[in-house]
């Protein structure tokens, strides 16, 4: 059996400045994903997902992007006002 690869985890400023390594230089991704040892694919989901929100890109595990967590936080007051007009017309 192989032993299982340890996810590696990248905070916030790596992942910024891995993009910005790469759309601010004539390198292609592959370069750029060899020289910091990312995986190509994972370069490119970093690239994606910071062309998609800027400064709301890599929001942390387990945390929200600001506009994301407005709209949890609508939904669950949402929710009770469902459930309390619920109520009320019983």
């Amino acid at each position: 059996m192989k032993p299982k690869k340890e996810m590696r985890v990248y905070d916030k400023e790596f992942k910024q400045n891995a993009v910005n390594l790469y759309t601010d230089s004539d390198r292609s991704l592959s370069q750029v994903s060899i020289e910091l040892g990312v995986p190509n694919a994972t370069l490119a989901g970093w690239v994606q997902s910071y062309k998609a929100d800027k400064e709301e890109a890599f929001p942390g595990k387990g945390k929200f992007k600001p506009s994301d967590a407005e709209m949890i936080e609508l939904r669950k007051e949402l929710a009770i006002a469902r459930e309390e007009r619920d109520i009320y017309l019983s």
